[in-house]
C-alpha cells in the first residue's frame, strides 16, 4: 500500500464519482478504477459499491475513509514541519549575548524575527564573552551578539559588525563629577575605576587601555566584576567609576550617570559570531534581523 493509493480512494469517495476524481486528479479513469481495486484486494474487503454512474462507501469503507483522511493529514503536516525546519522557519535557536552592549539591538531583532517566523523559538543566554565563545566553539550556540573581539579570540569562528557604541563613563548620581556634561581622561584617572574580570571579560582590559592610553595616564583599577549587573551594583555604590557603552542607559536608568569623555574614545564594535561551520537557515534570518535593527535610530 502506497499514499497515491489512499490519495485515490479519498478523491472516489469525497467526489462519488471516478469521472470527476480522475479529473481533478489528473490521471485516467482506467487507471484511477484498477488503483482503487488494487487497494481493496490487499484489504480483502470492498471499499466502495459502485453502479453505472456513482460509486457509494461500504461500512468498512466509511471507517476506511476516515482514517486515510488523518494519515494523509498527518503526512502533509510532516512535510510541512520539515520544510520549515530546512528553510529554518521552525524549530529554534541559542543565541548568547552580552546584555549592556546588545541592549538597543537584541529587542527590536527579536521582534522582527518573531514576527517574520512565529514558529521559530529564539533562546537568549545572558553570558560573558568567555562563556560564549565557549558555547559557540562546543556547539551550544547558535550565534552570539557581543563586543567584538581581537582575531586571536575568535580563532575559527566567523563574525560581522553590526554596531558602533560610544564609550561613556559611569558615575553615581552623587559623585563628585555626576554634574559635569563630560570629563577628560585625566579627570576620570583620578578616580578608582570599576572593570569586569579579564578572564570572562578577555577584551575589557583593551578597551581601557585604548580609551586612556591617548592622555597618558593609568587608571587604578579597583574592583573587577564578572557581570554587568554587579558592576553596575559597585558603581551606584561609590565604589568607583566605569567604562561603559552609552547603550547602558537603557539599563541603570537614574541608577547612574553616564558622562561624555573627551576626546571621544574609540567606540565599541559589537558584532555578531558563529561557528566555522556556518550558520542554519534560521540563523542566517536572525543575522538579518540583526543587522536591520542595528540600522534602526
Amino acid at each position: 500500500m502506497e499514499l497515491r493509493h489512499l490519495r485515490y480512494f479519498i478523491a472516489v469517495a469525497e467526489e462519488e464519482n471516478v469521472s470527476r476524481a480522475a479529473l481533478n486528479l489528473h490521471v485516467s479513469q482506467p487507471a484511477l478504477s484498477r488503483q482503487v481495486r488494487d487497494l481493496e484486494e490487499e484489504l480483502g474487503f470492498p471499499l466502495l459499491e459502485r453502479s453505472a454512474k456513482s460509486v457509494k462507501l461500504t461500512e468498512a469503507g466509511r471507517v476506511f475513509l476516515a482514517e486515510a483522511q488523518a494519515v494523509i493529514e498527518r503526512v502533509e503536516e510532516a512535510v510541512a514541519k520539515a520544510r520549515s525546519a530546512a528553510e529554518g522557519a521552525a524549530g529554534e535557536i541559542h543565541v548568547g549575548y552580552a546584555m549592556s552592549p546588545t541592549v538597543r539591538i537584541l529587542p527590536k531583532a527579536l521582534r522582527a524575527f518573531q514576527d517574520e517566523l512565529p514558529n521559530l523559538k529564539v533562546k537568549l543566554h545572558d553570558l560573558s564573552t568567555e562563556e560564549m565563545l565557549v558555547g559557540l566553539r562546543e556547539g551550544h550556540l547558535d550565534m552570539a551578539i557581543m563586543v567584538h573581539a581581537h582575531a586571536a579570540i575568535l580563532r575559527g569562528l566567523h563574525s560581522e559588525d553590526l554596531s558602533r557604541q560610544p564609550i561613556r563613563l559611569a558615575v553615581a548620581p552623587r559623585h563628585p563629577l555626576s554634574e559635569k556634561k563630560s570629563v577628560t581622561l585625566a579627570e576620570a584617572a583620578e578616580f578608582q575605576l570599576v572593570s569586569f574580570n579579564p578572564t570572562e571579560y578577555p577584551d575589557y582590559g583593551d578597551v581601557i587601555n585604548d580609551t586612556f592610553s591617548p592622555a597618558k595616564v593609568t587608571p587604578h583599577i579597583g574592583e573587577e566584576h564578572d557581570s554587568v549587573a554587579s558592576l553596575i551594583a559597585a558603581v551606584e555604590a561609590g565604589s568607583g567609576v566605569a567604562l561603559v557603552t552609552d547603550s547602558l542607559a537603557c539599563v541603570v536608568g537614574t541608577r547612574l550617570k553616564l558622562l561624555r569623555i573627551s576626546p571621544e574614545p574609540k567606540p565599541l564594535v559589537i558584532a555578531a559570531v558563529w561557528s566555522e561551520s556556518g550558520l542554519s537557515p534560521a540563523g542566517q534570518r536572525f543575522l538579518a534581523c540583526a543587522k536591520k535593527a542595528a540600522l534602526e535610530k
